[in-house]
Parts: C-alpha cells; structure tokens; sequence
C-alpha cells in the first residue's frame, strides 16, 4: 500500500526574468546609493517606508499579476517573485506593501465584489493603500477555527467586536481584513466564519503596541468594540470565511520572506569569510548556500502552482516551516564561526545583522502560523494523524 506524499513540481524561471532581475537590481543599487535605505534583518515586516513602496509602485512592480482592468500589470507570478526576491536579498525596507501585494490582493481578486476590487485594487497598485490582516487573536494563536471575534447583524451591516493580537503594522496601515465568528460555534468549528474588511480609522477600535524584543513597533493588539462595518465591505460570501482565509494561507507561507529574514546576515558572512575561508567556515557556508538553494526550489514550485490555480496549502505549509528554521541557523552559524559582538549600536556591520537577526527570530516560527501547527498539516497530509 502506497503512502501519500506532497508533490512538488520543479518549476523554472523564463530567461525573461533576468532583464526584469537586472532591472530591479539597478534600482536597489541607486536607491542605496542615494542613502534612502540601509539594508536590514527582517525589514520585510519592520521596514515600513510608504515612498518607498510608491517608488516600485512607479515603475510597475506592486500588483503585478492583478489584471490591468483593475490598475495591475497582468504578469506572471514568476517575474513577482523575482521582484520579491531581490528585494528581500536587498534587505529593502518593504513592509508597507507587503501584506497588500503578497496576499489581500490576491484575496480581492477571487472573492471580492466588483465595487471592491475597483476601490481597492488600483490604490494597492499605486502604493496609496496599505493592508494588515486580523486573524489570530489571544489565546487562539494558529488555530483560526477557535476564534472569537464576535460578528452582530445590525441595520445595514455588521458591528464586530473581539480582539486580533500579532496584527503587524496595524497602526500605519489603512484597512485590514478581519475573520470574525458570524454565527454560533457548533458542532462544525469551521462553519460559521466569515470575513471583513474593516478601515482601521472606524470609530470602536483601538491600536495598542505590542513591541518586538529590539522595542520596535511593529506587532499590534487590535480591539474592536461595535466596530460597525458596512454589508458592502464583507468579503465574500458570509459563513465561508474558513474556506477564504485558507485560500490565503499559500500565499502567505511559502513566499522567500519565509526564507530569506536572514538573508543580509548571509552575504555579510560570506564577505568576512572573504574569498579563502578556513575548512570549517567554508563547510559552513556550503551547507547554508545548499540549504537556501533547495527552499528556493521548492518556494518557485509553489508561487508556479498559485500561477496554475493550484491550492498547494500543505507545501506552503512545509516551506515556511523548513524556511523559518533556516533562517534562525543562518545567525546561530554565525555566532559560532565569526568573533561577534551583537549590538544594535554597534558599528561593524556584522555585530549589527546578528543581533537583528537574534531579537527578530522569536517571531519567524510564529509569524503565518507556528511550527508546531504547520507540522501538523504537514502530518496530516502524509497520514501520519
């Protein structure tokens, strides 16, 4: 009797990706020059810069596989995570789109109403909006199905009420999507779920700070009390939030974010190491480098299974939690082979990257789902539970 697997199809990238690459690449270049960022650990959640995202927005690369009828540039998911990629490598400080670009565009697109997707899906091209999303709240932590955010049918629309906690830069961001409990829990934890989005400037909520080991502010704790949102910003249809927010789930998991936090960390070893490292730092960095390339691998099979339509939600699954382990041994690695002193204030580049990469990687595991419950879809789909 055979058992069952997780496919993962090899996928390429065309030649036509390089000149879109070699582009990318010229702009981050300048843009360093310029001084108008410095590379960082992890700034895809921590480096929220709205002109720079206006800037890519400039030169086509925010929504690029949303359809030109609604503003976007109706390319391929491929040539995106090209873009995606650089920029991480890049360490730019992209945070203000990122929740938008990555996934409630995507998320606009297939289930929203038309008005929406006119409102909404040219601002996110432009860089003139900016999204956050409330999923998990406390006590729920990765376990969407027990949520407790409360949806009330009220004249008009909906008042929500609840808490969302870990929700990332929900004090700069514009609206966010919200899962609320529209109906009783029953026997089915899954039914009964629905999906909002929710301006964040609504009357009823208030942003408190949830900060970082660094003291920086990126997570929050988002309490919504009567929050009154109109029946024409629900997304989707009501009672199938469980179905919409899983759909998600791939695009938010399996991208190079999941992988490449640690990425300027990396480059900044290889140029101590220089180009005659000793036996030991050179297995080192051979293991890393084969390790990155078979992430990178399997993340490009999954952003072409979206491409197709595909669901790949357990790959995804697998990605992010190989990709967030990997991220933590890149700093570890270091710590071990080069004479470090982490400190945020610290003038050797190195010092620096290492002690962002250690105060940020509590949340790497966390971010997206935990290991522990990514390891259980993972499980589940090989008919291990």
């Amino acid at each position: 009797m055979s058992s069952p697997g997780i496919t993962l199809e090899p996928a390429s990238l065309p030649l036509a990706c390089e000149a879109l690459r070699t582009q990318v690449r010229a702009f981050l270049s300048e843009e360093q020059a310029a001084g108008c960022f410095t590379p960082c650990c992890d700034n895809w959640l921590g480096g929220f810069d709205p002109d720079f995202s206006r800037r890519l927005a400039a030169h086509g690369w925010l929504g690029m596989t949303l359809p030109r009828e609604y503003g976007g540039h109706g390319r391929t998911a491929l040539e995106r995570y090209v873009v995606t990629e650089e920029l991480l490598a890049a360490g730019a400080p992209v945070a203000a789109h990122w929740v938008g670009d990555r996934q409630t565009g995507p998320s606009l697109l297939r289930y929203g109403t038309d008005e929406q997707k006119q409102f909404f899906l040219p601002k996110l091209v432009s860089g003139e909006v900016f999204f956050a999303i409330g999923m998990s709240e406390p006590g729920s932590g990765s376990d969407l199905a027990s949520v407790r955010t409360r949806a009330e049918r009220v004249d008009g629309g909906w008042a929500i009420t609840g808490t969302k906690l870990w929700t990332s830069n929900a004090h700069r961001a514009d609206w966010f999507f919200v899962l609320c409990r529209s109906a009783p829990l029953g026997e089915d934890r899954h039914a009964g779920l629905s999906q909002f989005i929710i301006d964040l400037k609504s009357p009823g909520i208030g942003i408190r700070p949830v900060p970082i080991l660094t003291g920086a502010h990126h997570f929050n704790e988002v309490v919504m009390d009567r929050v009154f949102v109109p029946d024409t910003r629900v997304l989707g249809e009501i009672g199938q939030g469980w179905k919409q927010v899983t759909s998600e789930l791939a695009y938010e998991r399996s991208g190079p974010e999941r992988f490449m936090s640690t990425f300027p960390l990396l480059q900044e070893l290889l140029r101590v190491a220089g180009d005659t490292p000793d036996e030991r730092t050179a297995i080192a960095i051979g293991e890393l480098a084969a390790e990155l390339w078979a992430l990178r691998r399997m993340s490009l099979s999954v952003a072409a299974a979206l491409q197709r339509g595909e669901a790949p939600d357990v790959a995804a699954a697998l990605v992010k939690d190989l990709g967030t382990r990997f991220e933590s041994e890149v700093f570890e690695r270091v710590r071990l082979l080069i004479d470090c002193a982490p400190s945020l204030t610290a003038r050797r580049r190195i010092d620096l990257l290492l002690a962002q990469a250690v105060l940020h990687s509590p949340g790497f595991t966390l971010r997206g789902g935990t290991n522990e419950i990514l390891r259980g879809v993972v499980a589940r789909a090989l008919g291990l539970r």
